[in-house]
């Protein structure tokens, strides 16, 4: 049997990223520069091989001198790591649609493995015949087994990051048409 292949829908696909800031509040994120390809053997994913790369430099939390420093050598040094990227190396259903998606995540040539939340939406015609597939993904890693270790400290001795950073991507993929 052959493998289906299946292309990122950019357009409506989202990664977004969230962390406390000063331990009292939360300060969120996105990338807008992603690809991702997924292999299956039909239309349910059970056996999914998934592949992600995300440009780190397309960070945006919406303030310019955050995002230059996320960008700088003290986070993602992007300069040197351009590249966000995860392999998956199991997907095991856990019923009802939900799947647990194991895999390898590489942030500033560290590379460790981690486990993500999936539920699955399901799959769709769109209004132009393409076959459309639907998934929301979460999990958290802690930023520091990454490399990304800077911090300060509040006058209250306080941590001004925290470590935790939570993860959410809405993916929506297209059906790739066999090559003639």
């Amino acid at each position: 049997m052959s493998k289906i292949h299946w292309q990122l829908d950019a357009v409506h696909s989202e990664i977004t990223f969230r962390v406390r800031h000063l331990m009292v509040s939360n300060v969120s994120g996105k990338f807008s520069k992603f690809n991702s390809t997924v292999q299956t053997d039909d239309d349910q994913f059970t056996h999914a091989s998934i592949s992600f790369d995300i440009d780190a430099a397309s960070l945006d939390t919406g303030m310019e001198q955050r995002d230059n420093h996320l960008r700088s050598e003290e986070f993602f040094s992007t300069q040197a790591f351009p590249k966000i990227s995860f392999k998956s190396s199991a997907l095991r259903s856990m019923g009802d649609g939900n799947f647990q998606l194991d895999g390898d995540l590489t942030i500033r040539n560290v590379t460790k493995p981690i486990t993500f939340e999936v539920e699955f939406g399901g799959v769709a015609k769109d209004p132009y015949g393409n076959t459309k597939a639907g998934f929301e993904v979460s999990g958290k890693i802690n930023r520091k087994v990454f490399g990304l270790t800077w911090n300060a400290l509040t006058e209250a001795g306080g941590a001004v990051v925290g470590d935790e950073v939570k993860i959410v991507a809405n993916v929506q993929y297209a059906m790739a048409q066999p090559q003639a």
